[in-house]
């Protein structure tokens, strides 16, 4: 292993960062004329991004980048790229999540060292963030080593030269010891993040007595802090370290930190106070020095900017703030008294009761009782709805989704106003497709047919693993909704349609070669991705026209690979042959065992459908196929199948298509291309007709 390669594939972006980006509190205000998103990140000051009018938009330290115009990163911290920001929040807990590469280095089988890295990136160049020791761990991989990280120089004459000190040893005596999720110190360990720690910078112990000679199982060491609970140790990462684990999140505390790193009550007094709302408290920084900002109780906003904190209306909430009479909202508070003629011994837990003469009361009563056995009628439904609502939300794997954090959960009531006959734009065997808003931006709603999907035991976990599926030719999951007796997923809308309404619709839409060899190679991307980049291998196992959807620029975007289609690399045999007869995989068909290679033999099919604009079918033995591979066997050009549209001049490159598709539909399953070769070729097609 080249140290050259190895930096190449271990400093590669990580492709899950926005599956990861933890939902972000409603921003509250920023200084007037500053821009206050960066894609979707909100930025509340004391972060800002440039300048207004000649004057920062952000306190010194504070700075992000946008780069862009949609990727929020840290600015100033040396590094290249600079560290991407996940989100950001002001209180009750300061906090900024940002992706941390990985530290490591590797060695030949002598021992010796052929490449390192520290993992340093300058994350506090201005002083103001420290490394959360409440939501972070260390982990270090490695069979033979010792790593650790220090912080903040001792003043001259102290015992060690650092203030702070972290770290722990890995070791394993042969690739048989370390057991995947045991990070014990076989091969992996973990310690917890002192607090007070401002670097990330990594020490990796190396003399004589930790020698990496004779270690091919285990060639490289690894280190990084990240979120704790995200990492789960697995053995081959000894071996080889996933190329999308080479960023980790990791969460850093934040606070006023200048002048001399003030206290609250010295802070007070001083010009730059950042406490700048009305109603504004400051808190001493329990991680560091310096402080922070809140809101007062009953206020709630921003409170590092001018009238930044704004008054709650509790009366609004009420379950957050009880109150089982009249509401009155108050600047900071509210009140709750009983209407006249009623009174309670407490208003703000106990029921108002009329103050009612007796036989009033049994007037009352006796309609009132009427009254009662109906309203009683209606809570019983509604308390049996909503038993039925949270019995299926917990079915569907509803806790674990909550504790993911990762994608958003819709009530049902959330999607009621999409799931209108009038909005649906696709039915199939799996169900109905609605066309709706979600807070102003456009989605696609699957509302699949009762019973058709997964075990609900294992449905939240292969949501988390599709969730985390982020690609441009991918179809981005948005969230589900849990409260059905099957699951609802929520997509990203997709406004052209699929390649099979562009190709063979109502109206063919003009469609030239170079829009087609692009779809092509931007679709094998996609599903190469799915096959051999994701945490989790993903086997398409229906790929076809119909679900390859077109953007507004006609990218193409990998559809329909659903929930059932997450299939576990030990657990690869389909109960049933499930997809499309005209372009499925005749091995498939005959040992039910869906393989890479079948999204290969499948998307061929797709090749000759968008060179030929000729329809597939199941029927007639496939005509469409068996011409192409007639005219293989003969040595012929398929020139005659070729669409007109794009065939002058172009036959050349048409064919080589035509080859590339003959390749793909081998029935030696060995002799097929990888997905990932098919997109390569398809690219050089790319480059190739555009030279």
């Amino acid at each position: 292993m080249g140290s050259s390669s190895m930096w190449m594939r271990l400093m590669l972006p990580a492709l899950l960062v926005a599956a990861m980006e933890a939902p972000v509190a409603a921003t509250l205000t920023l200084t007037p004329g500053c821009v206050d998103r960066c894609g979707n990140v909100s930025i509340p000051y004391p972060f800002g991004i440039g300048k207004d009018g000649g004057n920062d938009c952000f306190r010194k330290g504070f700075e992000i980048s946008c780069v862009n115009n949609s990727v929020p990163v840290m600015a100033g911290t040396g590094t290249s790229p600079n560290l991407r920001v996940l989100n950001l929040s002001l209180s009750p807990h300061p906090m900024v999540r940002v992706m941390l590469p990985v530290a490591w280095q590797c060695f030949n089988a002598t021992g010796t060292q052929i490449g390192t890295f520290d993992g340093g990136v300058g994350v506090n160049p201005e002083g103001v963030y420290r490394l959360s020791s409440d939501l972070n761990q260390l982990f270090i991989l490695g069979c033979n080593t010792f790593a650790y990280i220090e912080s903040g120089v001792s003043p001259p004459g102290s015992r060690y030269n650092y203030q702070v000190y972290t770290g722990c040893v890995a070791y394993a005596n042969d690739a048989g010891r370390p057991q995947d999720d045991a990070c014990n110190g076989v091969g992996c360990c973990s310690v917890g993040i002192p607090p007070g720690l401002t670097d990330n910078v990594v020490n990796f112990r190396n003399t004589p007595t930790w020698s990496h000679a004779d270690q091919e199982f285990c060639p490289c060491d690894y280190a990084f802090i990240v979120d704790k609970g995200y990492y789960n140790f697995k053995k081959d990462d000894l071996l080889h370290m996933d190329v999308n684990r080479t960023s980790m999140p990791m969460s850093l505390d934040w606070a006023i930190r200048e002048n001399g790193s003030l206290t609250c009550a010295a802070a007070a007094s001083s010009p730059g106070y950042a406490c700048k709302s009305v109603h504004s408290e400051c808190f001493n920084s329990k991680n560091g020095p310096g402080y922070i900002c809140n809101c007062t109780k009953g206020y709630e906003g921003n409170p590092y900017v001018v009238n930044g904190c704004t008054d709650i209306d509790e009366c609004a909430r009420p379950e957050n703030y009880s109150c089982r009479g009249e509401c009155k909202n108050i600047d900071g508070d509210y009140k709750c008294d009983c209407r006249a003629g009623y009174t309670s011994p407490n208003p703000y837990t106990e029921s108002c009761n009329p103050k009612f003469p007796l036989p009033a009361q049994i007037s009352i009563g006796v309609v009132g009782g009427i009254l009662l056995l109906a309203f009683l009628s209606f809570v019983i439904i509604i308390r049996k709805e909503r038993r039925m609502r949270h019995e299926l939300y917990r079915k569907n794997g509803g806790p674990t989704l909550e504790k993911a954090s990762i994608i958003k959960l819709f009530k049902k009531n959330d999607l009621t106003q999409i799931l209108k006959s009038s909005n649906i734009i696709g039915k199939g065997g799996f169900g109905e497709v609605y066309k709706g808003l979600v807070d102003g931006v456009p989605v696609a709603v699957k509302k699949p047919i009762s019973g058709n999907h997964m075990e609900s035991s294992q449905f939240a976990n292969e949501v988390i693993i599709q969730s985390k599926v982020i690609h441009k030719n991918i179809v981005r999951l948005i969230g589900c909704c849990l409260e059905v007796d099957t699951p609802m997923l929520v997509y990203e809308f997709i406004s052209q349609g699929s390649m099979d309404d562009i190709l063979h619709g109502g109206e063919k839409k003009p469609l030239g070669l170079d829009a087609r060899i692009n779809i092509l190679a931007e679709a094998a991307q996609g599903l190469a991705y799915m096959h051999s980049q994701a945490n989790t291998v993903i086997l398409h196992g229906d790929v076809k026209p119909a679900n390859i959807l077109l953007d507004d620029k006609f990218v193409p975007k990998i559809s329909d690979f659903g929930i059932s289609r997450l299939i576990a690399r030990d657990n690869e045999h389909a109960a049933s042959i499930i997809g499309d007869r005209t372009y499925m995989d005749p091995v498939y068909m005959q040992s039910g065992l869906l393989t890479a290679k079948s999204d290969v033999y499948s998307f061929g099919v797709v090749i000759l459908e968008l060179i030929s604009r000729k329809k597939a079918t199941h029927r007639d033995n496939n005509t469409l196929v068996n011409s192409f591979l007639e005219n293989h066997k003969k040595g012929k050009k398929s020139t005659e199948l070729f669409d007109t549209e794009i065939a002058e001049g172009a036959e050349d490159l048409l064919q080589n298509l035509a080859e590339l598709a003959i390749k793909c539909l081998e029935l030696e399953v060995d002799q097929r291309p990888t997905m990932t070769e098919v997109a390569e070729q398809l690219v050089a097609f790319t480059r190739t007709h555009q030279v």
